[in-house]
């Protein structure tokens, strides 16, 4: 073996150890890299979800107004649509009929006037006595409130009454609050039990579930109270726990359609005066055959919308009754005066049927008004 030979094996093991070398720390670095990234990658992560919950933190009324509807719609009509049925049976039918139509399309209130000039004495809620054919507007406004009370509400709110003694035949309305025994919701109606509540604690409320509710409030007994139910629940407890809310809560917040009120006007020019709205109506619609095509007819956003329906005679025999009013033309009482079924083939339309046709045909102008609500009734 020559001296040449011996050096060229000597620098090639040389080179071989270098690159070894070179390898094992190539490697290193590598390994070193990666942890880097993934410790950028984590970081980033971790930004990203403070962005997220920061965000959400800073906007909980604004996606609440999103799922919500602030606005109300208010039905209008006079007591005395049920003199026109035969029967104590076709009497309640009737108001049964009226309470449907306006459940369907998410009706807010229900107002019963008296057109025949005979002032009604009580607007407060309290209803007393019936006639065959007398007090037809008080009749209509115990059915109708009724109708709207959760099955499970009416036995403590509802004594036996001539008036609902056929009320047991009408179709139920099955809105959103009536609610069955074992269904899930946020809210629930119910009313204040007549229990003391313990030290520092809340009144217990019967919402129609297997067991009671225990609520943020000591309130009187026997009210009929809104409570929105602890998201988390201990099955063990023998309570469940809630908090007491305004009625239009589920609406504005949730957009739910939480039932309908009942009012009793004494008069047609009561039923604008009298709104239990601050500032009152800002958008009414009369309806008749001698108004304005519907379909021509566009709404602008509202606030509180009230839709007046005419009895056996139309509006204008409301208007000629009222003494407030010194006006002949009822056209002038209101924002629009529309005609909701043109073209009709009977020479009358009912006053429930009105409900449901006009409330149909002012549907899409509705939604059209506020075209980001959307309803999960």
């Amino acid at each position: 073996m020559s001296a040449d030979d011996s050096v060229q094996d000597s620098n090639s093991a040389n080179s071989q150890a270098e690159e070894k070398v070179d390898w094992r720390k190539r490697k290193a670095e590598l390994k070193e890299n990666r942890k880097q990234w993934k410790k950028a990658k984590l970081i980033k992560k971790l930004e990203k979800q403070k962005q997220k919950e920061a965000a959400e933190s800073t906007k909980p009324e604004e996606s609440q107004t999103e799922r919500g509807r602030a606005y109300t719609v208010s039905v209008a009509l006079p007591g005395s649509v049920l003199d026109n049925a035969q029967s104590p049976e076709l009497r309640t039918y009737l108001a049964g009929q009226i309470a449907r139509a306006c459940v369907v399309f998410s009706i807010d209130e229900i107002v019963v006037f008296d057109e025949q000039g005979e002032d009604v004495k009580s607007v407060e809620g309290v209803f007393t006595g019936v006639g065959k054919k007398g007090q037809a507007c008080i009749q209509l406004a115990r059915i109708l409130q009724y109708m709207e009370c959760p099955q499970y509400l009416r036995k403590w709110f509802f004594p036996m009454h001539k008036d609902l003694q056929y009320a047991g035949l009408l179709n139920p309305l099955d809105s959103p609050h009536h609610m069955r025994i074992d269904e899930e919701s946020d809210y629930r109606e119910g009313i204040v039990l007549n229990k003391p509540p313990k030290q520092g604690k809340g009144s217990l409320v019967n919402c129609g579930m297997r067991k009671e509710v225990r609520i943020d409030k000591q309130l009187q007994s026997g009210l009929r109270v809104t409570v929105q139910l602890s998201k988390t629940q201990n099955q063990e407890s023998k309570l469940y726990k809630g908090v007491v809310v305004a009625p239009h809560v589920p609406r504005t917040r949730d957009g739910l359609y939480w039932g309908y009120t009942v009012r009793l006007a004494s008069c047609l020019s009561s039923v604008f005066t009298e709104s239990p709205y601050k500032e009152g109506y800002d958008l009414t619609i009369g309806t008749s055959e001698r108004g304005s095509n519907v379909d021509q007819a566009t709404l602008s956003p509202f606030k509180h919308l009230l839709v007046v329906f005419g009895g056996l005679q139309g509006l204008e025999a409301s208007v000629d009754s009222d003494q407030n009013l010194d006006v002949t033309d009822p056209g002038v009482l209101f924002d629009l005066y529309l005609n909701t079924c043109p073209s009709q083939g009977s020479r009358t339309i009912r006053t429930e049927e009105a409900i449901l046709i006009s409330m149909a045909g002012l549907r899409q102008k509705i939604a059209a008004a506020f075209p980001g609500v959307s309803s999960n009734s």
